[in-house]
């Protein structure tokens, strides 16, 4: 930050005018209202009137029962809807007892191994009066598998479950690394349920694209957009191959972006992400507009955080709670203070969530539409967002699309060069973290830490070989090779693996039987 009149620029470059005003060009709001294509102000033309964003938090750890435990205190709390992380050995197809889930198990999520795990997990909790999301990707088509049946099994109305998986494997391949199978057939996998849920699941969200792990990794907020963007493109023109109908499928895709520090930018980014998006799926072959319209969940930006004052985090978490809001979000999490030091207590779950409350009951920013709309600041950074980011889109498609641009590692590079140019200006001084470059103090106490007990994976593997013990082999046999034998012929794969869970086959067993046939991407 800058006092005097030097150049000033944005966390993607962009330059940022002293002053803004009528004569400045691109300041004139759209023309087009709040709910109209391309949606800049908005997908609803009431947005928060009608019904505030969904307050979510997310959480996961340790056992199911402690999962639970967490699900049930957050709901309590005035949490709308359930956001459910899973641990390493679950997002990458392993067992709890296998040996690479070793000093993993439970840690950063909830280890899920089974039927039976899930239905701990969710213990006293009617799915169908919940929106659930899931942190969930390479083993994505499992965990919806496990929430189907546990949904049958409570007698739900499968018409009327609602929730996300994020499903959104091309970015794991650019940005977070919890990939199993290779480009194409992880693709296929995606495309088989959008099919399967167009049919059997209508409410659910078949995939959420993420630009908040290329954001963590170190993008800018005009290459997270860029970036998911043209990911959502790739998604779309796959399941248009395979037949699906854009006006059908197009209306159950989500997205999930970070919220950042630089509030305008922020707001900017959200608004331009709307009209981009728009505009690509009518230029795809949409013609409903709800297929046109980018649905987006919020976190908190986790990069963001600091181990230095961490009470800080508290006023960070408010001003991008604000941009999520601003900038017109449908569904949010709030991250706890205390996440750069450990998962969030629960005294900190409850401030994250407070944040939202106070922002959604108190602050007046959902009593109207769009508020900054108008504003020749922002009008101008979200067209000036949108024009390098389709910049970035065009350079995307010369290349053939997201999936060449990743198997040739350029978003990776692109990314990387980006996230070593902000921490260059962390070091020298030129971008201030307030308690980490600049206004340090000398800090001998942290907050308390959640720690988790390495007993878990004795307990998840004593509950495995029980579960092996007393299921019937044969029926689990039948039903893995038959996941085998739709994923050589080509047939839709989610029945067969729903069949798989519910005769107790495991999380594990069903990943490797398409590692079998797909191999593993290196």
């Amino acid at each position: 930050m800058s006092t005097d009149n030097k150049p000033l620029v944005t966390d993607s470059g962009i330059d940022v005018k002293v002053l803004y005003d009528a004569n400045t060009p691109h300041t004139q709001p759209p023309a087009e209202g709040p709910g109209q294509f391309p949606f800049t102000r908005g997908v609803q033309p009431d947005m928060y009137r009608g019904k505030l964003w969904t307050m979510r938090q997310y959480a996961g750890f340790s056992t199911a029962e402690e999962s639970n435990k967490r699900y049930h205190y957050l709901l309590s709390q005035g949490v709308m809807g359930l956001s459910v992380a899973f641990d390493l050995p679950t997002q990458i197809g392993y067992d709890s007892d296998h040996a690479l889930a070793e000093g993993e198990v439970g840690k950063v999520g909830v280890a899920i191994d089974s039927i039976e795990d899930m239905q701990t997990l969710f213990k006293g909790i009617n799915l169908q009066d919940v929106s659930t999301s899931m942190t969930i990707n390479a083993t994505g088509y499992i965990l919806l598998s496990l929430y189907v049946a546990l949904a049958k099994q409570q007698g739900a109305d499968l018409s009327k479950i609602s929730g996300t998986i994020q499903n959104d494997i091309l970015k794991e391949y650019a940005a977070r690394g919890t990939y199993i199978y290779p480009p194409k057939p992880s693709m296929r996998i995606i495309t088989d349920i959008f099919e399967w849920c167009s049919r059997e699941l209508p409410k659910w969200n078949t995939i959420s694209i993420s630009g908040y792990h290329i954001r963590e990794a170190g993008s800018t907020a005009v290459q997270e957009i860029a970036f998911t963007l043209s990911n959502g493109k790739a998604y779309v023109k796959a399941a248009l191959e395979k037949g699906l109908d854009i006006n059908v499928f197009g209306k159950r895709l989500s997205f999930f972006f970070n919220a950042h520090n630089n509030l305008f930018e922020e707001v900017a980014k959200f608004r331009a992400a709307r009209r981009m998006w728009a505009t690509m799926m009518k230029e795809l072959g949409a013609t409903d507009p709800k297929a046109m319209m980018l649905r987006f969940h919020t976190q908190t930006g986790g990069s963001t955080l600091t181990a230095q004052q961490p009470l800080n985090n508290i006023s960070r978490v408010t001003i991008q709670t604000l941009a999520a809001v601003l900038g017109g979000t449908q569904s949010l999490h709030t991250n706890g203070y205390d996440e750069a030091l450990s998962l969030p207590t629960e005294e900190a779950a409850r401030i994250a969530l407070r944040t939202q409350q106070i922002v959604g009951y108190e602050s007046g920013a959902a009593d109207t539409v769009d508020p900054l709309a108008g504003s020749y600041f922002v009008e101008a950074l979200t067209n000036e967002v949108e024009a390098k980011a389709w910049e970035l889109v065009r350079k995307l498609d010369a290349m053939g699309g997201s999936v060449t641009a990743i198997e040739e590692g350029f978003m990776q590079d692109e990314i990387a060069r980006s996230a070593y140019e902000y921490q260059r200006q962390i070091e020298d001084g030129r971008k201030i973290i307030v308690g980490v470059n600049k206004f340090q103090v000398a800090e001998e106490q942290h907050p308390p830490v959640f720690k988790i007990d390495d007993s878990i994976r004795r307990i998840q593997s004593e509950k495995l070989a029980a579960l092996r013990a007393r299921r019937d082999s044969a029926a689990a046999t039948r039903c893995l090779a038959a996941i085998e034998q739709s994923a050589t012929d080509g047939s839709n794969l989610m029945p067969h693996v729903i069949a798989a869970v519910e005769a107790h086959c495991t999380l594990g067993e069903i990943a490797d039987v398409l590692r079998k046939v797909y191999g593993e991407y290196k």
